[in-house]
């Protein structure tokens, strides 16, 4: 379908995220947005092909021989900036944790209530037993709530099936979902999410299925860009990490994973992995030693912190964002949306919490929800800042200074979503 051109003008505050340097932001470069008041986009081909101020807009040469052809957006002085990148987010599920929700309010822990039946293995029924179109759909009206917040490109992981068939049904479901949405989706293939009932006390011999019968079988068919694993107390050991992570990476994949939500890794894992691995990320990391953030602000490892889980699980501990962001690593942001531990589409309520929870300045948030998303997702070439070239994706925010989309919580300000190019009904 060829796209009309597409202006958007009259912008109050366009954060362009535009910068000379290469790899993620990271310290004090977290801040500089790059802002251009009374500002103009020029959107041709699904791609970024000026961006300046409203004046420089008008005397582009090209703009006013096809003015008439142009379909324009007045922004009304509102703030721009580049769609959010949802870095880690389980959208294959079927129905929502309830008797989790209810056990957790009376005063279980989130282990107590994984041993108790809940938790992520009590996901694994209604995807076991849904066929591939409810999970297809599922995922879809997930990404279109998504996009209603502007998030316009999201990593979407498998992890509750656990079985080779369900993980690659739930795979198919992401792929077929994604191809009828607007915006991209990276597949991660999430196996190894926790040992599935059938296999208790043999972990080990789940991890050789993950590894033999799993890993070769996405592989195959191009399922997946990434494998993650949930390395934490109750799931994955780090010597069972390390078995999948090399299998994934003799299968041409790239790999993350959950590491230090519940406890700190084993000493030396970190280190060892950044050297052996290249992980693109590490995600929720509460956990952490001095030794160990020195080594990952060395690494292009990205780390990415997602509080909504913290909020979710009424935890007092937060990631230490500003001891990581102090000491130079590249960090992001994510809703890691799911059924059982944070079940929110709003990634400017991620970001809301990293500011009043993790301490984490409003420019540091955005820059962690655009940019360095698509550094953890690899796609930083074409996604994550406002500038001529990448991908014509953008969120328009009923809010006069970008510090208001963190400030308000429980409502979304998003009333216009761009996805290459294309301006989004609020329905889409």
């Amino acid at each position: 379908m060829k796209l009309a051109p597409l202006l958007l003008t009259n912008i109050g505050q366009l954060l362009t995220l535009r910068s000379v340097q290469t790899g993620p932001r990271r310290g004090p470069s977290l801040v500089d947005l790059d802002i251009i008041q009374n500002a103009a986009v020029l959107c041709l081909a699904g791609k970024i092909v000026s961006v300046g101020t409203v004046k420089e807009a008008l005397r582009d040469p090209w703009l006013k021989k096809h003015r008439k052809k142009v379909t324009e957006i007045d922004c009304g002085g509102h703030v721009v900036l580049p769609g959010f990148v949802d870095s880690h987010t389980h959208p294959v599920f079927m129905q929502p944790r309830l008797v989790d929700f209810e056990k957790r309010i009376a005063g279980a822990d989130y282990e107590a209530i994984a041993e108790a039946g809940g938790g992520i293995r009590s996901s694994l029924a209604g995807v076991r037993e849904a066929s591939r179109l409810p999970l297809t759909q599922k995922v879809l009206s997930v990404l279109r709530e998504l996009a209603r917040h502007g998030t316009t490109t999201v990593e979407a992981k498998s992890g509750y099936g656990l079985s080779l068939e369900s993980e690659l049904k739930s795979l198919e479901a992401i792929r077929a979902a994604a191809s009828q949405w607007q915006g991209t989706v990276i597949p991660t293939f999430l196996g190894a999410h926790v040992v599935p009932p059938e296999y208790s006390g043999r972990s080990q011999s789940y991890v050789e299925i993950v590894c033999k019968e799993m890993l070769p079988a996405v592989a195959k068919r191009k399922l997946a860009k990434f494998v993650d694993v949930f390395c934490d107390r109750g799931a994955f050991s780090e010597i069972e990490c390390s078995t999948i992570f090399g299998a994934a990476l003799e299968h041409g994949f790239a790999v993350r994973a959950h590491l230090g939500q519940l406890s700190s890794p084993k000493a030396g894992f970190i280190e060892a992995t950044l050297e052996c691995c290249r992980p693109t990320s590490f995600d929720h990391m509460d956990y952490v030693r001095d030794h160990e953030v020195t080594a990952l602000a060395k690494s292009d490892t990205v780390v990415t912190f997602v509080p909504g889980a913290n909020y979710f699980l009424g935890l007092a501990k937060y990631p230490p964002a500003r001891k990581y962001i102090d000491a130079d690593v590249a960090v992001a942001l994510a809703t890691d949306y799911n059924p059982g531990t944070s079940p929110t589409v709003s990634m400017p309520m991620a970001m809301s919490l990293a500011c009043t929870h993790m301490k984490m300045f409003p420019a540091e948030v955005i820059s962690s929800a655009t940019i360095n998303g698509a550094w953890a997702l690899g796609v930083a070439d074409r996604k994550g800042s406002v500038e001529a070239g990448k991908d014509a994706d953008l969120a328009i925010f009923d809010v006069r200074d970008y510090r208001e989309i963190p400030y308000w919580f429980g409502v979304n300000r998003c009333v216009q979503t761009i996805i290459g190019g294309v301006a989004l009904r609020s329905s889409a």
